[in-house]
């Protein structure tokens, strides 16, 4: 198959789609691969790097969207993106299509086969390509709050991990998942007083035995939200309902009890969102206001550290686009564990809507997607 791989252009976007390991292993597979020229800028690949792994070198996009059978990318395909895909191409990256019916539209009209990094999931029915990039933006998230709590950046001025005789900050993380866990790692190695807060009673017990009594554990119900963000001096928003839009849990008159200055970091903004008040950002201007409550509500988070980010997104997709080059569409088999995970990953086929999830948050047509591959 010839794989293709376009620069990324979304906004301060520096992951690529395959790093020149990953490029490697499929040139080795016998498979084709043409790459952009400067796709690997961002985490320090020179063409000469991509060329000693096989790769063709393309001089534009046009090239790899007009030439290639299936294209590899990190972030969603922006308009300009869209409207070059065709019937029968493969296109594997991550989509969020939940909050996004433009690019829902895009991907229909192109009777592209749209499969998504974030639905993809395992025989344990974990995520395993969204894995990687949830650990380092849930790491990020905590940095990214000390960076806006900081008086010169209008936050309050309050360190996390606090000093001898002065009180560390308060973090209240909502959501006990891949996200939360490793932002509230972070925090806790910082030395802040942290809280993590969600509906999972297994899951919480699993939280207090792995921090060891180091984290303070609440189950979430809207008073407890309401308490919680009330005493915080950051909230990092950190839920997921795999593929549909994030539920708003804080809305914009709980602001009005939180602390002046303190800040809102919500990762589900993929999604739509779990703050009532978020809207994306981008790494060139990340944070805005809105009743004295400081957002931090950039949508490509990981693209801050590509070396590191699109590393582990390559060591958690290679299998499966692997398989994907290797057998095209008839990957999706549900016989096997990744074409049972390749089927959940599916988005859109041929004009259908075959998540679940994405046709009821856009109140769209769905159709199995067992039924739509054999349509």
């Amino acid at each position: 198959m010839r794989v293709g791989v376009p620069s990324e252009i979304k906004v301060h976007e520096y992951r690529v789609g395959l790093t020149p390991g990953a490029v490697r292993e499929y040139v080795t597979a016998g498979h084709q691969v043409v790459v952009q020229s400067g796709a690997g800028a961002g985490i320090m690949a020179n063409d000469d790097a991509y060329r000693a792994a096989g790769a063709e070198i393309a001089a534009s996009a046009q090239e790899i969207f007009a030439g290639c059978d299936m294209i590899v990318k990190v972030k969603e395909p922006q308009p300009s993106e869209w409207v070059q895909l065709r019937p029968g191409q493969l296109l594997f990256t991550y989509l969020h299509l939940a909050p996004d019916p433009e690019q829902a539209k895009g991907l229909i009209a192109s009777g592209c086969t749209a499969i998504a990094y974030e639905t993809v999931t395992d025989d344990r029915g974990a995520l395993p390509l969204l894995a990687p990039m949830s650990e380092v933006a849930g790491r990020l998230a905590i940095e990214a709050a000390g960076q806006a709590m900081r008086r010169s950046e209008g936050g309050a001025g309050i360190l996390l991990g606090g000093v001898p005789g002065v009180a560390a900050g308060r973090v209240t993380v909502l959501g006990g998942g891949v996200v939360g866990t490793h932002a509230a790692r972070m925090a806790v190695g910082l030395g802040a007083e942290v809280t993590i807060v969600d509906r999972s009673i297994p899951r919480l017990r699993q939280l207090d035995d792995m921090f060891n009594g180091r984290v303070r554990t609440r189950y979430s119900t809207l008073e407890a939200i309401d308490h919680e963000i009330s005493l915080a001096d950051a909230v990092i928003g950190a839920v997921l309902i795999p593929g549909a839009s994030a539920p708003r849990l804080v809305t914009r008159e709980m602001l009005k009890r939180m602390k002046p200055g303190a800040v809102l970091v919500d990762v589900a903004i993929d999604q739509g969102g779990c703050f009532e008040t978020s809207r994306a950002t981008t790494h060139a201007e990340p944070t805005y206001v809105v009743d004295g409550i400081i957002h931090y509500c950039v949508a490509n988070m990981p693209g801050a550290v590509p070396q590191t980010s699109a590393a582990a997104l390559n060591n958690a997709t290679l299998p499966y686009g692997l398989a994907l080059a290797n057998k095209g569409k008839a990957a999706l088999d549900s016989n096997t564990e990744i074409g049972r995970g390749l089927l959940a990953g599916l988005n859109v086929h041929q004009g259908k809507v075959t998540s679940l999830a994405v046709a009821e948050s856009l109140h769209l047509a769905f159709v199995a997607p067992e039924t739509a591959l054999i349509a």
